[in-house]
């Protein structure tokens, strides 16, 4: 008898997305589950997020931290992907004086840039360094003017950071001009790759399949089963945010 291959998890969550967007999206939570014991520590979904998002030095959206576990001589390493958590009780909205930071109606917080007035109230407030603010810093600033050089910062060499970001699903106008500079930024479950039907670029780009997405009301869905995993933890349950992004021990 032929053993049909196993099938990507990615296949699934694929499915499981295609199904949520298909339906009711009053009805959608979006949750992610990060595996703690597949996670290797790579790095390849904080440079996925920088890509996607056309993120600036000094601006990042899911830093990945080490743990140093046990006593000496039985030590060990953890590592910990820390995305914005997507509090369902978020601190971060309280603080806001201008109302540029919400929750949306699928249970993301969201920033408006055009709102924001950038006091960076919001990243004193979040309990888990969430948040960033942009100021306007570019990753080829200094590098020797010398046309036609890779290294230089001619066209050929900064185009990708002129190249405007969609977050949100707006193509944001070149850097230096306007917003998001000045802004504070942060995760947002990639909410313009989810309105084209793909998953987070993090989830896609684990290379230990360690990161999970999907609708927690859908009880069909990869997430919803993981959600209940008797493992499942989440950051500082003592504060009560009520985090959308889970952990699995």
């Amino acid at each position: 008898m032929r053993i049909l291959p196993k099938e990507d998890l990615l296949v699934r969550m694929q499915r499981d997305l295609a199904r949520s967007l298909a339906g009711d999206h009053a009805s959608i939570k979006w949750a992610m589950v990060i595996d703690l014991a597949k996670c290797v520590g790579c790095h390849a979904c904080t440079v996925a997020c920088v890509a996607e998002n056309k993120l600036p030095p000094g601006v990042v959206y899911r830093p990945v931290t080490e743990e140093e576990i046990g006593t000496y001589p039985n030590v060990r390493r953890r590592f910990v992907p820390r995305p914005c958590l997507q509090c369902q009780n978020p601190p971060c909205v309280k603080v806001c004086p201008v109302q540029a930071t919400y929750k949306d109606a699928q249970g993301v917080t969201v920033m408006d840039y055009e709102r924001c007035i950038g006091c960076r109230y919001c990243l004193v407030a979040c309990p888990y360094a969430a948040r960033t603010s942009d100021f306007g810093e570019w990753y080829t600033k200094g590098t020797p003017e010398e046309p036609g050089k890779i290294v230089g910062r001619a066209a050929c060499s900064d185009s990708y950071e002129r190249q405007p970001a969609k977050e949100y699903g707006k193509e944001w106008p070149e850097r230096g001009r306007s917003s998001p500079i000045g802004n504070a930024r942060k995760c947002h479950f990639c909410k313009h790759r989810l309105a084209e039907g793909m998953l987070p670029a993090c989830v896609t780009t684990c290379i230990g399949r360690a990161t999970f997405f999907g609708n927690r009301n859908d009880p069909g869905s990869l997430i919803s089963e993981l959600v209940a995993d008797p493992r499942v933890f989440v950051l500082k349950p003592e504060l009560s945010t009520e985090p959308a992004v889970y952990y699995l021990k």
